[in-house]
């Protein structure tokens, strides 16, 4: 008997999988600039450093950090991660917090605890496509949320509750993914109100917010909520580092937290302790603060230096700008296809995301993503250059 597509599960046959994952396979090729991922600088990864707090860690807890340990998280590290969230204007203790293999897991387990095929879930329009590619597994309802130079526009997603009776809201609130746009003061404290009038649970995703170049912090949406309606999903990937592979969920609500961990159990039993001891180390020693202003002074430059190089798009493309986080986003003319543009644009050794996979609903194909955390300037500034040649020539 031959294995076919009617073997998987139904909700699993039309994903294919990440976008971002496919163009990966394409960097490999010799001269290739690439704007297309996510990661943070090799810059800003520190393996001496996270070499010694592993020593020190290993030294300290000894086989207990090899052993099993609780699915709820590494005591310490729960505590000193609860500290460092509330710097960020987080309302939470150490309690509340359930360490997660990256942000990403975070939002896997709630998805788990909460959704039944077919339910609804809104989202910004555009997201994240990771937290797509998630929702579609779990048979989701997907939902978008219009949105404009603030953020996702309240009173659209009132009416969309209103119609659709979702169980979660997922928001990127600050620097978002693909676009870079920060949800404004007044937005925040109303998606707050939202979900307590209508009993909606907002998954806040916020692995960015550390990353300010310019402008202030602002408070987080889950700082407005009185009653555990917000859950919010931080990482260190885009901190510390990613192949650590360590985050954190504020959840103050205990039932819902509870059944997070139930359905974190079932995934991987727990999440590292060594690495979990490593991240705690880092931020008990109070090294984050010079490491932030460090990458941070980087990122600015090289920020600055994709956005100078929009001078070479044609005229009428417009594009965000940041103040803060790894990403610009672009629209090009109307007309113009950036699926097309991206063929060409790697066979002439530049990488994009089109913008098209960033919409649950699809089209809207002369938008792209543009990362600018993985070049140096001078790789920043012939990309920009080459690109925007490709994209005038077709």
């Amino acid at each position: 008997m031959q294995f076919t597509e009617a073997l998987f599960a139904e909700h699993m046959r039309p994903i294919t999988g990440s976008a971002i994952r496919e163009i990966f396979k394409l960097l490999a090729k010799p001269g290739m600039i690439s704007f297309a991922g996510g990661n943070p600088s090799n810059t800003a990864l520190e393996p001496e450093v996270v070499s010694g707090l592993a020593q020190e860690a290993l030294a300290k807890y000894g086989t207990s950090l090899l052993q099993y340990g609780a699915t709820d998280g590494f005591n310490p590290f729960r505590e000193s991660a609860a500290e460092f969230l509330r710097g960020s204007m987080v309302n939470c203790e150490a309690e509340d917090i359930l360490p997660t293999q990256g942000g990403t897991q975070a939002f896997d387990v709630l998805l788990k605890a909460l959704i039944n095929p077919g339910d609804a879930v809104l989202c910004e329009s555009p997201t994240f496509l990771g937290a797509i590619q998630a929702m579609r597994e779990y048979n989701a309802k997907l939902v978008p949320m219009p949105t404009d130079h603030e953020g996702v526009i309240v009173e659209a997603a009132e009416e969309l509750i209103k119609a659709h009776h979702p169980k979660l809201m997922y928001v990127i609130p600050t620097f978002q993914n693909p676009t870079g746009i920060t949800l404004s003061l007044e937005r925040r404290k109303a998606l707050a109100q939202l979900a307590s009038k209508y009993g909606v649970v907002i998954a806040e995703d916020d692995p960015y917010r550390d990353l300010r170049y310019s402008g202030e912090p602002l408070p987080t949406i889950q700082s407005f909520d009185e009653e555990g309606w917000v859950v919010y999903m931080s990482s260190f990937s885009k901190y510390v580092a990613p192949g650590l592979r360590v985050g954190a969920a504020a959840v103050r609500n205990p039932l819902l937290r509870r059944k997070m961990v139930i359905g974190k159990q079932s995934a991987d039993t727990h999440s590292p302790l060594l690495t979990q001891a490593i991240v705690d180390a880092y931020l008990r020693k109070g090294l984050m603060p010079a490491h932030l202003a460090r990458i941070c002074g980087d990122y600015k430059v090289q920020l600055d230096a994709m956005l100078d190089g929009f001078k070479h798009f044609p005229e009428g493309t417009v594009h965000t700008v940041p103040q803060g986080g790894l990403f610009v986003w672009a629209a090009l003319p109307e007309g113009m296809d950036a699926m097309k543009v991206f063929k060409a644009a790697v066979e002439n050794n530049v990488a994009f995301v089109p913008g098209t996979h960033f919409y649950t609903e699809g089209g809207h194909m002369n938008t792209l993503r543009l990362n600018f955390s993985m070049s140096d300037i001078p790789t920043i500034n012939a990309g920009m250059e080459r690109l925007g040649r490709v994209i005038k020539e077709n």
